[in-house]
């Protein structure tokens, strides 16, 4: 397996040829591709070349796959006798590349590494409660398909719900309703789905109290 350490923004990352990594936003749109400037080493096996501080003559060649942002971080400031109380987030912002290639220029062959798998997302918006926004979110977060909800918790799901700013949700149901997905259990989906509101568990509606005839 080859490798390679590389500088992107004043930070290093391991490169591995046919995996991804992600490194702080680039100004570079998805789909582009481009060589990094700064390569630290280089390894192959037992061969390994360490820069003084780069190697020369290595490439290391890579294609932007998109940008994406980090988890959310809340932070707070306070500053006592003088009532001063900020709170705020902010998400990271990061670019997904892909390592297309690390070699010498003149170098001819394939990379050995198979670039991994891609799952095909499904259609979360079947699951009640869920709608295109939330579905965005959960896809964003690596929840992208009815096994995938349906093995996630309820605590985990509200999480990242809630680092997105989607605070007014309830996914108690979610997991079970994507289980039934998962199966393929159409019928069942939709029998439970008959017992839902808004993708949550219907209270039992209060009969009206009767009313007192008064006796004469």
């Amino acid at each position: 397996m080859r490798f390679a350490i590389v500088e992107s923004g004043g930070k290093q990352y391991r490169a591995v040829e046919g995996r991804t990594i992600e490194v702080d936003r680039l100004p570079v749109d998805a789909g582009n591709k481009f060589d990094f400037d700064r390569v630290l080493l280089m390894a192959d096996g037992d061969d390994i070349l360490v820069g003084t501080p780069t190697v020369s003559d290595i490439l290391v060649k890579v294609t932007v796959v998109d940008h994406i942002k980090g988890p959310k971080i809340d932070r707070f400031k306070y500053r006592p006798k003088k009532r001063i109380r900020v709170r705020g987030g902010h998400r990271q912002q990061y670019t997904r590349l892909i390592v297309d290639f690390i070699g010498r220029p003149d170098e001819d062959r394939k990379t050995e590494a198979k670039p991994e798998k891609t799952v095909e997302a499904d259609d979360l918006t079947k699951i009640e409660g869920i709608g295109p926004k939330v579905s965005k979110t959960l896809i964003a977060a690596g929840i992208s398909t009815f096994e995938a909800l349906s093995n996630t918790t309820v605590e985990d799901i509200q999480k990242t719900l809630t680092d997105a700013g989607l605070r007014m949700m309830d996914a108690t149901t979610w997991p079970q309703q994507a289980k039934l997905a998962a199966q393929g259990d159409w019928d069942g989906l939709k029998k439970l789905q008959d017992d839902l509101s808004g993708g949550r568990k219907a209270s039992a509606e209060k009969k009206p109290a009767a009313k007192k005839t008064s006796k004469k």
